[in-house]
């Protein structure tokens, strides 16, 4: 069977995006797939498709605090974050006393609370036993010995250290921290970075800083440009998630929706409101 299908972008605007989800809405689609600019501000937008009868289906970011949301397609980004801090803890290996720079994804973005969640379910039992000294986040530090941490204890912990997903903040954090730290809390550095346009951004900062000696730095999304730095040596790994296959777990759940068949789901996510139904990729 044939589907007609209308993409709009709202280049990273959540007035633009209503505005196109109100688009849609008027063209009598039957099935919505929206990747949220801002998973809180998108609940008012899905409320208007779900008063219609439309089915809302999430991509890549959970919308929150609304029970509008019908499916969830997302990678596992917790596994996402225990892969980073991985590789943090197999660099540092039996070593103690190392300083671990944090970083985090946009508070407004819930995928960031998952990326930082997975970190800190292998983090922190190396910055409890010594391993790592976090040097730029006195929350964490504060909450060494807790393992599950609440949103809110999180959301202290990223506040603190929430690049917003933008280049130039990610900078700013850096130069800071680089300021208010010692010589001894440089030399050979670990830093969480939560992606790998921020990563290279903090890495340059890194770079440019004469006690820093060593840098280790994590990524994610295997962009071309983190690519090539770590070809060059400039960033230490990424992580790809193969969006081929979250398009195509996006399609089918559309395809089952439109043709009345049972979706296949692996899970589900705490949207503040309720528990999304989710594919996980």
């Amino acid at each position: 069977t044939d589907y007609s299908v209308e993409i709009l972008f709202s280049d990273g605007d959540t007035s633009t995006e209503r505005e196109n989800v109100e688009t849609l809405i008027s063209q009598g689609i039957d099935v919505l797939i929206i990747t949220p600019q801002d998973g809180g501000a998108a609940g008012a937008a899905v409320e208007m498709a779900k008063d219609e009868g439309i089915t809302v289906n999430a991509y890549d970011r959970l919308i929150t605090d609304t029970d509008a949301v019908d499916y969830y397609v997302t990678f596992d980004s917790i596994q996402v974050g225990e892969a980073q801090a991985q590789y943090l803890v197999d660099q540092a290996g039996d070593t103690t006393g190392n300083p671990l720079y944090l970083y985090a994804g946009g508070t407004f973005d819930n995928n960031a609370f998952l990326f930082f969640e997975g970190a800190w379910n292998i983090l922190q039992p190396k910055i409890e036993d010594g391993t790592f000294d976090v040097i730029n986040s006195s929350e964490a530090e504060s909450l060494s010995d807790t393992a599950e941490l609440t949103r809110t204890q999180k959301g202290d912990i990223m506040g603190q250290v929430d690049t917003e997903w933008d280049f130039e903040t990610a900078i700013s954090l850096a130069e800071s921290d680089l300021t208010s730290a010692t010589d001894e809390q440089k030399g050979e550095v670990f830093i969480l970075a939560p992606n790998d346009g921020t990563a290279r951004s903090i890495a340059d900062t890194f770079a440019d800083d004469d006690a820093v000696t060593e840098y280790h730095i994590t990524g994610q999304d295997a962009e071309s440009e983190s690519i090539q730095y770590i070809i060059d040596g400039q960033q230490s790994m990424t992580v790809f998630k193969d969006v081929r296959i979250l398009v195509e777990d996006a399609y089918i759940i559309a395809v089952d929706i439109l043709e009345g068949n049972d979706v296949d789901t692996t899970g589900s996510y705490d949207n503040g409101e309720i528990d999304a139904p989710s594919k996980q990729t």
